[in-house]
């Protein structure tokens, strides 16, 4: 799919409707919700908030844009309250929806679910099937990349293989149906034990994109880097190989430094897309002014940054300030951003500051400072962005939107949405979310333009 489409983008004049009145997810898993066509698929973690018996339901909601139906599938019930646990989808070349989903390090498994029918009836599904990779594996998240130049590869990027806390892979060569090991491919030296943070993207043939950290911001001043994966080797961000991905970085600074960090100045990974070059554009957090506060005392100012490679050299501007914390004991979680897939030129980003100033947003409706969505736009590659207010004066926060990839080239692709939890989040075991849309068509030119 073509990229950075000039277009009017109509998710300020569409309306807000509810997919579900209880979900969660995290950051961590890939992709988290899909546009397929005029369906909307969208994976999330219930509470139980509203219905005890959906207490850690994994579900799967599909909405028909065309009709404005939503469905619910429960892919696997009670499976555990934790948002680190939100399934990954994939849309197989025949039509058939893989979901692949895991526990947040309380076991050694992956689950796995297959549409049964062709696509646009995503409603029955194979039984589960579980993969594990080791018996002292300590799986958490799901990231689901197809490499059609790879003869259809699947390769799920997920975390903890062997008991390391690394970022690690697994591979399929028949769909999904059976998957084998690779290996742990961002060490870091034992002595540390810290945990790296990978997000991830894919031109959709062959090449996998990872832009990560040292470790949880948490417990190391994070900087930034970025690799990329093709043909079975790791590179920096220029072209220069690295190794294989089966043997792996022995150390995160191997990859390309996209941030540096100190104990000022901490960065997490956000969101990562490519531009209509095929070059890594990301959005990242940093928190300031921390240095030597004990966790549950930091976090009251956090920026998002938004960078670029252009070929040679990555650029670095400050896009917005990303507000305070989300709650004590994650100092570092904000309410998230996502940048626009068909133009990078536009970010859609949550926080409870005004993005130029940094003041407070206070709702006029309750009184109460709120998390709200904003919509960036940016002229000048980076340098400078204007605002606009997607919610305001919120009886609630409204936070991790997504911006669901469309799966498809053709012009039957002709929705687009962005997805968030709109509700209060107090911790990933502990929150009560609606899980909540906007969807608005492109028009044949716009249509034209990305099939092209």
């Amino acid at each position: 799919m073509s990229k950075n489409i000039t277009r009017n983008i109509d998710v300020h004049t569409s309306e807000t409707f509810i997919l579900s009145d209880d979900g969660g997810w995290c950051w961590f898993e890939y992709p988290g919700a899909l546009q397929h066509g005029s369906l909307l698929l969208v994976g999330s973690v219930a509470s139980g908030g509203h219905d005890k018996n959906r207490h850690g339901n994994i579900e799967l909601h599909i909405h028909d844009c065309s009709t404005h139906i939503t469905d619910h599938v429960i892919l696997h019930e009670q499976f555990e309250l934790d948002d680190h646990n939100g399934p990954a989808l994939l849309i197989r070349p025949n039509g058939r929806l893989l979901i692949f989903y895991a526990k947040h390090r309380t076991e050694p498994h992956n689950y796995s679910r297959i549409s049964l029918l062709n696509e646009n009836t995503f409603h029955q599904f194979s039984p589960v099937q579980i993969y594990t990779p080791s018996p002292t594996t300590e799986l958490t998240y799901a990231n689901l990349f197809l490499l059609p130049n790879e003869s259809n590869r699947i390769y799920n990027f997920f975390r903890g293989l062997d008991g390391s806390d690394k970022p690690s892979y697994l591979y399929s060569d028949d769909l999904g149906t059976t998957w084998h090991n690779g290996n742990i491919y961002i060490n870091v030296p034992t002595i540390e034990r810290h945990r790296p943070y990978v997000r991830y993207t894919s031109n959709e043939r062959d090449t996998i994109h990872m832009v990560y950290t040292e470790g949880h911001p948490r417990n190391y001043d994070n900087s930034l880097y970025h690799i990329y994966y093709r043909a079975g080797q790791l590179y920096q961000s220029n072209g220069t190989k690295i190794c294989s991905l089966q043997v792996g970085l022995d150390s995160p600074d191997r990859g390309t430094q996209i941030f540096r960090g100190d104990p000022q100045h901490v960065a997490w990974i956000v969101d990562v897309v490519l531009d209509n070059n095929d070059y890594p554009v990301c959005i990242y957090s940093v928190q300031y002014n921390s240095a030597d506060l004990p966790v549950g005392q930091g976090g009251d100012d956090l920026r998002y940054f938004y960078a670029r490679w252009d070929g040679s050299i990555w650029h670095n501007y400050l896009l917005a300030y990303a507000g305070c914390r989300l709650y004590a004991g994650e100092d570092d979680y904000t309410g998230l951003a996502a940048i626009e897939p068909d133009n990078t030129s536009i970010v859609y980003i949550s926080t409870n500051s005004d993005p130029l100033t940094g003041k407070p947003l206070i709702s006029r409706n309750d009184g109460q400072r709120h998390y709200e969505l904003f919509c960036g736009n940016t002229n000048d590659s980076g340098q400078t962005w204007t605002w606009t207010a997607l919610t305001s004066d919120s009886n609630a926060d409204n936070l991790r939107p997504m911006r669901p990839p469309c799966t498809s080239k053709t012009n039957s692709n002709r929705y687009r949405s962005l997805v968030w939890l709109r509700g209060k989040y107090l911790a990933f075991t502990d929150y009560l979310q609606e899980v909540v849309a906007r969807v608005w068509e492109i028009n044949d030119e716009e249509k034209n333009e990305e099939t092209k």
